[in-house]
């Protein structure tokens, strides 16, 4: 799959550790403010440097971060070197999750990096699969809305509507749900862009 190396995410964590920042992302900070997640056990896929991971690290979870670019990993132990965070490098796609049960499933900007619909599809039902009930899974994805990709030359993103993360999450609960604009300049190129982003936060029935 190679998901940094499409979406200029490698360049990006070569050039700055910490590309991403160390501060987890909105949904995370919401859902550690509302919820004592000690002792939980946390899937992180596609966790780029590892901030959400160690958000929920530092709160006293046992947290999983499977990431595919070596660099990400290797910039994660830097800037996380005190957190408990079990790293597997590999392919999200690919990876054979343990069977165990996860109470929060996290995919932070991971969905528009697969290389189709089914994939997108396949990964996000396994997923939502390993989430036992009462669990949640947050999840942030670029959808079919407008973009400016200038900062991302040769990527080529897979852009699903935002009613369809809405109908693949049907029969759960969503304790947040939005389609908004993030404008943004990545720290390596400094090229000011913007994204349409879903961003949810569901509950497992």
């Amino acid at each position: 799959m190679l998901v940094e190396s499409n979406g200029g995410y490698d360049e990006g964590y070569e050039a700055v550790t910490g590309f991403w920042g160390t501060t987890p992302g909105s949904l995370v900070r919401i859902h550690l403010a509302k919820n004592d997640v000690t002792g939980l056990n946390v899937l992180d896929v596609g966790a780029g440097e590892g901030k959400n991971a160690a958000a929920f690290a530092r709160a006293g979870a046992n947290v999983t971060a499977v990431e595919c670019s070596a660099t990400a990993v290797k910039n994660g132990h830097t800037l996380f070197p005190n957190d408990t965070i079990n790293w597997i490098h590999g392919d999200a796609l690919e990876i054979d999750y343990p069977m165990d049960s996860y109470d929060v499933v996290i995919s932070y900007g991971l969905t528009h990096c697969l290389p189709s619909e089914a994939s997108a599809s396949r990964l996000i039902r396994d997923l939502q699969a390993l989430v036992a009930p009462g669990g949640t899974f947050i999840l942030v994805s670029f959808n079919s809305g407008s973009h400016d990709l200038s900062a991302h030359p040769g990527f080529k993103p897979l852009l699903l509507d935002h009613t369809w993360f809405v109908e693949i999450f049907e029969g759960w609960c969503f304790s947040s749900l939005s389609d908004s604009i993030l404008f943004e300049t990545h720290p390596h190129n400094n090229i000011p862009h913007h994204h349409t982003l879903t961003r949810l936060m569901a509950t497992k029935p």
